[in-house]
């Protein structure tokens, strides 16, 4: 007869694994709270500093990215506000907001910034994914403290069929539920081409603005999709958003 004990430490341990992959970097409340009493303040350049440091670690929120948005276009740096305008576009889509990234950048028709009903879901799930993976921690938790209380009664039989699924669905939703990779083009000009080398066949020449899924990464270029083809731009004329 297995060690039910061993069993339990074992699950347990996987359980905290996983719970502590699940914890995601958050912003200091207290700073975030201080740079907006500055931004309220209209101490544009004390907030920003705070804002582009927690973003920079990877830490916004679509409220953040306005108020950084809203900063750079009143310095004139119409090319960060594009950007910060863009990765909120990727958190939440707003036919509102393409139309201030044309007037942005100049460009009367933008490419890129079709959500289809199905990319809309998924953005959903990505932004509470911090939700969804601790629902399902929690659940596991249960399951694995069931499996223990069970084993301690010889009469009992154990299942463990919820437990493994629920450790699965926590380690995909952990891992695997992330948001597009998109990128913002962001030279001028910005040459679009049929293969990843100078020799590949011009496919579009086109000017910053325009938003691009990456699909893979090759060498100094990106593979990705334009308009609803593949092709491939270089790394430098593209940012990560």
């Amino acid at each position: 007869m297995p060690n039910v004990k061993s069993i339990f430490l074992t699950k347990l341990l996987i359980f905290l694994s996983i719970s502590l992959q699940s914890i995601h970097c958050q912003a200091d409340a207290i700073s975030l709270e201080k740079a907006d009493s500055l931004f309220d303040q209209r101490s544009y350049k004390e907030a920003m500093e705070i804002y582009s440091s927690n973003f920079e670690d990877g830490i916004y929120s679509p409220a953040m990215l306005l108020k950084m948005a809203f900063i750079t276009e009143g310095i004139g740096d119409h090319e960060q506000a594009t950007l910060y305008l863009t990765k909120y576009y990727d958190i939440s889509p707003n036919p509102q907001v393409i139309t201030k990234i044309k007037s942005l950048t100049g460009q009367n028709q933008l490419v890129g910034y079709e959500v289809s009903d199905g990319q809309r879901f998924f953005i959903f799930l990505t932004e509470y994914q911090d939700y969804i993976v601790g629902t399902l921690a929690f659940f596991l938790l249960i399951s694995i403290i069931a499996i223990w209380w069970t084993g301690r009664k010889e009469d009992k039989k154990q299942t463990y069929w919820p437990t493994l699924m629920l450790l699965v669905l926590t380690f995909l939703a952990n891992n695997f539920l992330n948001g597009p990779k998109t990128g913002l083009i962001t030279s001028s000009p910005t040459y679009i081409v049929s293969k990843p080398s100078a020799g590949g066949d011009l496919v579009d020449q086109v000017e910053p603005g325009h938003r691009v899924h990456i699909k893979s990464s090759k060498d100094i270029w990106y593979e990705v999709d334009w308009k609803n083809k593949s092709a491939y731009i270089k790394k430098s004329d593209v940012t990560r958003l």
